[in-house]
Order: C-alpha cells, then structure tokens, then sequence
C-alpha cells in the first residue's frame, strides 16, 4: 500500500491521509503514536454470484466473482481504518496490514489494522 492512500476521495483529489505498510513514513516524523486502528467488513457474495462463481471454480484460472468481491472489502476495510484513525485524531497509519478468515459458508471477514500516528514534515 502505497502512502498517500486518500479515504474515499476520487482520483482526481490530492491524498491527504498517508496509509502505508512500512514502520516509517518517508519525509516525516512521527510525533504520536495513538495506538491501533481498524477497519472490519463482512461480506457475502450473495447466492446468485455464488452460484455462477461456483461454476467458474470449476474449471481452473481465477474466479473473477471473488477476485472482486475481495478487491472491494479490502478497500472497503481500508476506508473504515481510516475513519478510525481520524476518530482517533492520526493524520496517518504506518504499518497497515490486512487479516481475512471465513465465517460459515457464505461469509468473509476483511480486517485492515495498522498504527494511526500523528506525524509532521520532517525539519519543522
């Protein structure tokens, strides 16, 4: 995950909320470390996509139902550790990572986690 990652802006608007997978964030300085933050999302496919999801696993290659469903939780996830970081008053998470398991049959778990920090422009 790439800093700069914006909250539900458009790709047009400048990123104003740094996300990244890395413990540091290059050309600035963490002054605060506020602790966890988390964004969870639970999804189902829902029966008629996993019906015709069902019938594309059988043959092999990619299962591009659930390449997209996972895609959209993820920033879906992403989005809500955000949130929660702002609640929290970060103006960035380091060390954002993802956790997903199943739960029951239809349903899966996405959760993105990282440290929300407030951090400064380095040299100020």
């Amino acid at each position: 995950m790439p800093t700069g990652y914006g909250c539900g802006m458009s790709e047009d608007q400048p990123a104003a909320f740094p996300v990244t997978t890395a413990f540091e964030l290059p050309g600035m300085v963490v002054e605060t470390d506020l602790g966890v933050a988390f964004g969870l999302v639970v999804r189902s496919m829902g029966v008629a996509k996993s019906f015709t999801a069902g019938f594309s696993a059988m043959r092999q290659g990619e299962v591009k139902q659930y390449t997209q469903l996972l895609e959209d939780s993820r920033r879906h996830a992403i989005d809500r550790m955000v949130e929660n970081a702002r609640l929290l008053g970060a103006n960035a998470v380091v060390a954002m990572r993802f956790d997903s398991s199943e739960m029951g049959q239809q349903l899966t778990e996405i959760v993105a986690y990282g440290t929300a920090v407030v951090a400064r422009p380095a040299g100020t």
